[in-house]
């Protein structure tokens, strides 16, 4: 049997009892829909983590005494037990690495910002150094920088992003203004290009202050996060090594023992969102592999259906000619024509599916060539495992008896 004909049957069949079709395929459809969906889902968000979250740029690093983002009480604990660093620490660095090419550090505080009788709640405060222009991507629209004469004056000046002077500002100039942070007062001397929104949150609710100003404003009590700027990405480790051994000579820590702090690039975030996004799609992948088994199953209860159903059709091919292998590879096909044709709804499913994440929420999605052929070929798969014993009793069968049958 041409490999058109069996194709051409098997579609005839599906087409024949609509609602057995509908509800062999729903196995198959599932399980792919789920693949598809996840996949586009999860390759669209490793694209905007990658751009919109951990983009530090490949020469830069951070330094603090625990990890950025902690996953367990262990790593907290661990954290919590590490010496605190501080502005003396800033310096050293600065002033003794040879191969750095800009050394920043910066503190963080949740606060309230007010202009006359408008305010922001929840607006992100950032001490920085005058380096963080040359170490953090923060442009301008209008004023100028932090620089050097107001981190060494303490100078109540800052820079402020778009919300700030849209929600407390608007329509006016807003440089050369005076705007009330909890309970000290800044001049604002530059406003922030607009960055939009992450994941739903805003980018552009900050105020960043000299640190020296946010320290007199706070307390200098808490820990500083250093940044370094290395001389490219073939410089960063020997960089990161440089700056590892001032801090070690600084924290006296024996040579023996592990580093009492943690040194993150924008590879090492990203591998953490690698393990975070693959153990997600790993459990997915496992539940749709549970509704393509039960798919699959499906599928064989309908082919030895069909092959009862058609044992008379079997006994007359055989009388014909047909040998055992054209019996078993038409049913081959059959089956696998059913799994594919499933497939293909399961893959547009999913893909639209996808696409209604992205309308309805903040996560983006990115459909891939591979993921729609893998999807294809696993339900193909799928459908010619599952028909291998029902082909195999179709061409066991005797063609006398099989035409015999009533």
């Amino acid at each position: 049997m041409a490999l058109s004909e069996a194709m051409r049957i098997a579609v005839a069949s599906l087409w024949a009892h609509k609602m057995r079709s509908v509800l062999t395929l729903l196995g198959v459809v599932i399980g792919v829909t789920s693949v598809i969906a996840v996949v586009s889902v999860i390759n669209g968000l490793n694209g905007y983590v990658a751009e919109k979250i951990f983009n530090l740029g490949a020469d830069v690093f951070l330094i603090n005494r625990g990890p950025s983002i902690i996953t367990t009480i262990e790593e907290y604990e661990a954290a919590q037990k590490h010496r605190k660093f501080h502005f003396d620490d800033y310096e050293a660095v600065r002033d003794n690495c040879q191969r750095c090419v800009a050394v920043a550090a910066n503190l963080n505080h949740v606060g309230q910002v007010k202009y006359g009788t408008e305010y922001l709640s929840d607006a992100n405060i950032i001490g920085f150094t005058y380096e963080m222009p040359q170490v953090l991507d923060r442009e301008l629209s209008a004023g100028r920088q932090i620089t050097r004469l107001d981190m060494a004056r303490g100078a109540f000046v800052c820079d402020v992003g778009y919300d700030i002077v849209d929600k407390l500002l608007p329509g006016t100039d807003p440089v050369g203004k005076t705007i009330r942070i909890d309970t000290s007062e800044c001049e604002i001397i530059g406003v922030g290009k607009k960055r939009g929104s992450v994941m739903g949150q805003s980018q552009d609710s900050w105020v960043i202050l000299p640190l020296t100003t946010f320290q007199r404003i706070y307390g200098s009590d808490d820990s500083v996060r250093l940044w370094v700027k290395a001389a490219g990405t073939g410089a960063i480790e020997s960089t990161m090594d440089e700056v590892r051994l001032i801090l070690r000579g600084r924290r006296h820590v024996a040579y023996q023992d592990a580093d009492d702090f943690s040194m993150e690039t924008n590879s090492s975030f990203l591998q953490l969102w690698s393990s975070i996004s693959g153990t997600f799609f790993g459990v997915t992948i496992g539940i749709a592999s549970i509704a393509l088994i039960v798919g699959g199953i499906v599928i064989m209860n309908i082919m030895l259906v069909s092959v009862t159903e058609r044992t008379r059709e079997i006994g007359l091919r055989k009388s014909l000619g047909a040998r055992q292998g054209d019996i078993r590879l038409q049913f081959l096909i059959e089956s696998s024509t059913i799994a594919a044709i499933g497939g293909a709804c399961g893959v547009l499913l999913g893909i639209l599916l996808a696409k209604i994440v992205t309308w309805t929420t903040s996560l983006p999605s990115s459909v891939q060539l591979w993921s729609v052929v893998m999807g294809l070929l696993v339900a193909t798969s799928v459908g010619l495992f599952f028909g291998v014993y029902p082909a195999a009793k179709a061409a066991r069968l005797d063609p006398v008896v099989a035409l015999r049958s009533e």
